[in-house]
């Protein structure tokens, strides 16, 4: 996989690609329902700024100190509060965030094929298109864009 991303920073046009991202996540993600998937709850843990425990716990009908108790462990790296599990403790058994509208940022914006700056991203989009099906369709239809051909 890393040809590609190879291939895509020696000739694709940064702007351009952006946009060629931006268009195909659009399309795919108009048609896909993810849950159908959720690989990426799955094998990621949720990260909780501090700012949003609050809003969350009572989202969930819990105090903050609940909510910390209950799902959470608190990184000081990140500083930000982790899930204590993988998959992520918030994905309910009909593969639904508990959290609904009010998960965190992060979570909305992945897979993060509609932001900008993909050129510079390349190389974390590798890992992502492992678990999202429709980052991984997106690299598909690139490739046809680009007349990339896998050496053999």
């Amino acid at each position: 996989m890393t040809e590609i991303r190879t291939f895509l920073k020696c000739n694709a046009d940064e702007e351009e690609l952006d946009q060629q991202f931006f268009k195909l996540h659009e399309e795919l993600f108009s048609e896909y329902d993810c849950r159908r998937c959720r690989n990426c709850c799955r094998m990621y843990q949720g990260s909780i700024p501090p700012k949003d425990l609050e809003k969350d716990a009572e989202h969930l009908g819990m105090t903050a100190q609940e909510f910390m108790d209950q799902f959470l462990i608190y990184d000081v790296v990140e500083d930000s509060y982790q899930t204590k599990h993988r998959p992520c403790d918030f994905l309910n058994e009909n593969n639904e965030c508990l959290l609904g509208d009010c998960r965190p940022e992060s979570c909305k914006k992945y897979p993060y094929t509609d932001q900008t700056e993909r050129m510079q991203s390349l190389l974390n989009m590798l890992d992502i298109i492992e678990i999202c099906p429709v980052a991984f369709e997106i690299y598909e239809r690139l490739k046809d864009l680009y007349g990339f051909k896998r050496y053999r």
